[in-house]
């Protein structure tokens, strides 16, 4: 599978399937305005636990598979990185800066992505989606330090802790998912957050909040389809793309969260902050139109080697 998976990489990128991964992104990008307006403020670890759990439990419904071997103690790493740690702390970043700002920071992901796949899995960036992630990161800094609001540090702090331990688990899931169903590891990685944070939730904020009808639609939404499908798409991405294109499809989440924060909650968005989303848009497209060509694929690279 992954040897087609790299032929048709080497061909050029499938239109079918980058739309299929855009569809997380863009979900991430709205979970921002989503917690910020219809979620309870001060709940980072039952938020995380509303979120992840649920959807973890209904994959689990559907794939009917228990985790053997060492996919016990890699869904529960996997799940630390991507959903639990993860989750909390979008959670508290959504509740401290706006939600275009709290977007764009991270967009760094799709720089990170890139240079951790390279040790990890041996896929050597190329130029064209260096140059466009680099062309991303500059939008992003453009963006945020616009001076049209104040910046809370914390807020930028977690936020880029969230974008490094998430993008880590993304290219170790990447790395250790082969051979296995997108399905089953996304469910166990779900379940393995959702439980870690747990006893976290309640030992330090208590008994769950309170929630009322927005808040439950708020969650369920999360859960749902910012959660549960935008994770399979993503992983499926992460299967069969490489992960420089993965990364700079990631760039779509702070233009989401720009457009809704601008659109739906009233933040504003000056001239300087719509020319750093251009910057943002045009990385995207020339890393994705340059990727068009044949990447270049390490020979250390376990998933890829057997590639003729």
């Amino acid at each position: 599978m992954e040897t087609i998976s790299a032929r048709r990489a080497a061909r050029g990128l499938p239109l079918g399937r980058l739309a299929l991964t855009a569809i997380a992104p863009i979900a991430w990008g709205s979970t921002y305005y989503v917690t910020r307006e219809y979620l309870p403020a001060d709940a980072a670890l039952w938020g995380g636990v509303f979120r992840a759990l649920p959807a973890g439990l209904i994959l689990l419904l559907v794939c009917r598979r228990l985790p053997q071997g060492s996919w016990w103690w890699r869904s529960l790493v996997l799940g630390t990185l991507n959903i639990g740690a993860f989750f909390a702390l979008v959670y508290a970043v959504a509740q401290i800066l706006p939600s275009s700002i709290a977007a764009t920071t991270m967009a760094v992901s799709a720089a990170v992505l890139m240079l951790l796949a390279w040790p990890l899995l041996g896929e050597r960036p190329t130029r064209w989606p260096l140059l466009g992630a680099a062309l991303g990161f500059i939008g992003v800094a453009i963006m945020v330090f616009d001076g049209q609001s104040r910046i809370n540090m914390l807020g930028i702090l977690l936020s880029l802790t969230a974008m490094a331990i998430s993008s880590l688990g993304f290219i170790l899931a990447k790395k250790w998912s082969r051979g296995q169903r997108i399905l089953d590891t996304t469910a166990w990685q779900l379940v393995a957050g959702g439980l870690l944070l747990l006893p976290f939730a309640w030992l330090i904020q208590g008994p769950p909040p309170a929630l009322d009808l927005p808040a439950v639609l708020g969650f369920g939404y999360l859960s749902l389809v910012a959660t549960a499908a935008a994770f399979l798409a993503w992983f499926s991405g992460l299967r069969h793309l490489p992960s420089a294109t993965v990364g700079l499809l990631g760039l779509l989440n702070p233009v989401t969260g720009v457009i809704l924060g601008t659109l739906l909650a009233a933040e504003t968005l000056g001239l300087q902050s719509l020319g750093g989303m251009a910057m943002v848009l045009s990385g995207v497209l020339l890393g994705l139109l340059a990727k068009r060509a044949p990447a270049r694929i390490s020979p250390r690279d376990p998933v890829h080697a057997a590639a003729p």
